[in-house]
Parts: structure tokens; sequence; C-alpha cells
């Protein structure tokens, strides 16, 4: 392995594939680089044009290579570890010393991570508060005790300091079976559940076929983790002569909270949410049974419909049970409506 510099001057890796080399092209350079970039890192390097395969460009991640080739990366200048300030507005629900309480919009992802470096809640968060925050893991951020997927909007409490962060994580831990910890959700459903209330207990993993998404999976699996979640029927919508329903509203309540629990759930139990492009593929077309303007408010929907509305927990240092409620976003209010007339 060599480190010479591209026409740019900046510096460049070349490997050559050992004998008996074989299979993806981001899979190889993963297992070549360990320590230095995550797979999902060299496959957005590859796509950027960043790494050529003897001497010729290559953007295609599957790419096989065979013994013998020569592959070439461009460095990328290194990530700043550390998030900076971004002035992104925020919706405060309540405000100390301790924690903040945000209504979290449609489109603003939690953390940075790969693909989202910037532009988050946590780059907003240190831009607001400023020097509150204390040093959670050895440098000024906020404490992220939970999380809401990009698209699913709703209430979360951030910690500001350690001693808040210790104590909200352990009631999230615990999902509120001996403590206040309570959380709630609107959801828009295509279908509607057997009966006006009912409980979800089905483990949840990985997906096989897709790491970024989860899927239900055999309790005997070494992934699978618990997850039950409580439904209850709000409303329903265009129902039928045979009393089932096109769509209904339903507040699902957490037991667990495993990553896109009631996505997958709902999904599972053969109506998933509207708008969700990842669980609810296959139901694309049920907007085509609806009447207009519904027909076309729900296809030009721009995500999973899901809202967290209710959050409760106890407080880090008085001790009080504090309850926030976040009104539903105007997207899914106009869904609602469309949906009811």
């Amino acid at each position: 392995m060599t480190e010479p510099f591209n026409e740019a001057g900046e510096p460049r890796k070349v490997l050559t594939a050992e004998d008996g080399a074989s299979g993806r092209l981001d899979a190889w350079l993963t297992s070549q680089l360990e320590g230095e970039f995550s797979r999902n890192r060299i496959k957005a390097l590859i796509e950027q044009g960043a790494v050529t395969l003897n001497g010729k460009p290559v953007t295609e991640p599957k790419k096989k290579i065979s013994a013998g080739d020569t592959i070439a990366i461009d460095l990328p200048e290194p990530e700043d570890p550390e998030p900076k300030g971004e002035d992104i507005p925020l919706t405060v629900l309540y405000e100390d010393d301790d924690l903040i309480v945000i209504a979290k919009p449609a489109g603003l992802v939690v953390h940075p991570g790969a693909g989202n470096w910037t532009g988050t809640l946590v780059n907003a968060l240190i831009h607001h508060c400023g020097d509150s925050l204390s040093g959670i893991g050895g440098v000024r951020r906020p404490g992220i005790v939970h999380r809401l997927d990009k698209d699913t909007s709703g209430v979360m409490v951030v910690a500001k300091n350690d001693i808040a962060h210790r104590h909200l994580a352990d009631q999230f831990a615990d999902h509120g079976r001996t403590g206040p910890l309570e959380r709630a959700y609107q959801a828009v459903v295509w279908g509607r559940p057997s009966g006006l209330r009912g409980t979800i207990d089905a483990p949840l993993g990985r997906s096989g076929s897709d790491r970024t998404k989860r899927a239900v999976k055999n309790e005997m699996k070494d992934d699978a983790r618990e997850a039950i979640t409580h439904y209850e029927v709000k409303q329903r919508f265009h129902e039928k002569p045979d009393a089932t329903s096109l769509a209904a509203l339903i507040e699902c309540r957490l037991e667990t909270g495993r990553t896109h629990q009631i996505r997958v759930h709902m999904a599972h139990i053969g109506h998933p949410l509207v708008g969700d492009v990842d669980y609810a593929a296959g139901f694309k077309t049920k907007a085509n049974l609806l009447p207009e303007p519904a027909k076309s408010v729900v296809n030009r929907f721009p995500r999973q419909a899901l809202h967290a509305y209710l959050l409760a927990f106890e407080h880090p240092r008085t001790g009080e049970v504090m309850e926030f409620e976040a009104d539903l976003p105007d997207d899914m209010q106009e869904l609602i409506a469309a949906l009811a007339d």
C-alpha cells in the first residue's frame, strides 16, 4: 500500500488486490481500510468518483474485483468530530438549566451522521443553548436520550448536563415500566386494524435485505429485541359496507422504543402508515380508491404520517412529572381533513 498524491496534490492510497481477492469493491475496500472508513463512507466515496480501478474511475460500489487489480482512493479531509452550532429555528416547548423540550419538525435529522453532518437538531441545539451546555462525552454538546426518525414530527426532550442526561437515559431505558415515562403517537394508516384496540408484541431486528430497515424477527434470533406497541383506533375514514375502512387515525403507545417500531409493527399487521416509502411500498395504489381531494392529498403527502404528540417524564432535578404535547403539524392536519371529507 502506497500513499502518493493525485493531480490536485491531495493524498491518495493505492492498493493491490492479493491472490484470491474477489467480491464487491466497497466490501473489499472496507476490509482493507478497517478502522479508517465505514462501509457507508467507502460507498459514498466510490459514488463521488474518488476511487479508480486499474486507472479508470469507477462509481459503482457493487463493481467486482479480481486478484491483481489496482485500486486507488483519494483521501478526503478528515471530518470535524465535534458538531458546530447552526442557526436553525427551534420550537421550544420548555427549557431550564437541565433540559430543553422541543417540537421537532418533519425533515429534521436528530444527530449528525453519514450524509447528514450538518443541518441537524444537534447543530441547532448547540447554537440555541450556547454556553449552557455541559461537557457530555468530553465536548460541549447536548445529550440526545431518544430519537425520532427524520420524517417523524413531535415532542423530544434533550439533556443539557451530565446528570440530566443519565437520569433521562435511565427513564427511556426503563420504557416507563417502573416510572412515569410515557410516549404517545398519532398515525394515519391504511385500512383499519381489527377491533378498536390491540397490542402488537413482535420482536424486531435488522432487515436481512436492507440494514437501514427493521423487520419482525423470530425471538430466537440473536438480533431480535423485544418490541411492544399498543394501539387504539381514533377515527375511521371512508368506511365500507363490510365495516372496513380505507384508512384510519390511530394512537400508539410504546412499551419499548425500537428503531422504526410503530412503522414496522403496523406494516406487520397489514396496516402500514400512509406515506411510508420504506414499509408501505405495496400500498401506493390504495390512493386510487379515494375520492378527490383526498386522493391528491395522499399522493403528494411527503412522509410517513406519524407524529409524536405526547411525552411525559420525571424531571431529573426536581422529581416533578412533566407532560408535554405538540399539536399535529399542518401537513397531517390537511391529510386527516381530506380523508374525513
